[in-house]
C-alpha cells in the first residue's frame, strides 16, 4: 500500500478504534479476545481499503469488526466472560460526578447488572443494542453493518430493549424483591 493510501487509512479509520473495540468486546465477551478481533479486522480493513467507497468509515469498519468477531466466535465458541472490574471503574468514572462510597457502590452494581443483561441478549439483539445505544449509530448505519433492512434493525432493537427491560425489572431479580 502506498504512503498516501496508508495516511488516508490512518486518518479515516483509526479514529474509530474505540468503537471497533467496544463492538468486538460486546460480541466476543472478552477484553483480550476483542483486541485480537480488532487487530484482525484492521488487517482486513487495510488489505481491502481500496474497496472503501467513501462516506462515513465508521459503519464500514464496524461491519469488518462484526465479521471478524463472528469468524472468531464460530471458530472458538467462548463461554460467558465478565467485564473486568478495572474497565467498569473506568466506564463509571467517565463524566460521573464524584460521590460518596455508597452511591459509587450502587452505580457499580447497576452497571454490572446492565452489562450482564446486555451480555445475556441473543447476539443479533445484543449487536443492535450496542450499536444504537452505546455507539449511537443511526438505524441506517446499523442496517449497513449486517446488511439487513432498516425494519429488521428496528425489530431487533425493539425486541432487544424489551428483553433488557424484562431482565432489569426488579421482579426478574430475586435478590431485589422486597421482604415483607
Amino acid at each position: 500500500m502506498q504512503d498516501d493510501a496508508q495516511g488516508r487509512f490512518a486518518a479515516l479509520v483509526l479514529p474509530h478504534l474505540d468503537a471497533a473495540y467496544n463492538l468486538a468486546r460486546w460480541l466476543v465477551r472478552d477484553a483480550h479476545d476483542a483486541q485480537d478481533v480488532v487487530q484482525d479486522a484492521l488487517v482486513r480493513a487495510l488489505r481491502h481499503f481500496d474497496g472503501f467507497r467513501g462516506g462515513d468509515p465508521r459503519p464500514w469498519l464496524l461491519a469488518i469488526v462484526r465479521n471478524a468477531a463472528f469468524a472468531w466466535l464460530g471458530a472458538r465458541r467462548p463461554g460467558e466472560v465478565e467485564v473486568p472490574d478495572d474497565e467498569l471503574d473506568a466506564a463509571l468514572a467517565v463524566g460521573a460526578p464524584p460521590g460518596d462510597p455508597e452511591t459509587l457502590a450502587i452505580r457499580r452494581a447497576e452497571r454490572r447488572e446492565i452489562d450482564a443483561a446486555i451480555a445475556a441478549l441473543p447476539i443479533a439483539f445484543r449487536e443492535a443494542v450496542v450499536l444504537r445505544e452505546l455507539e449511537e449509530l443511526s438505524y441506517r448505519d446499523i442496517a449497513r453493518i449486517p446488511d439487513v433492512p432498516i425494519g429488521t434493525v428496528m425489530s431487533r432493537l425493539s425486541r432487544g430493549r424489551r428483553l433488557l427491560a424484562d431482565a432489569l425489572r426488579p421482579s426478574a431479580r430475586p435478590d431485589l424483591r422486597s421482604v415483607a
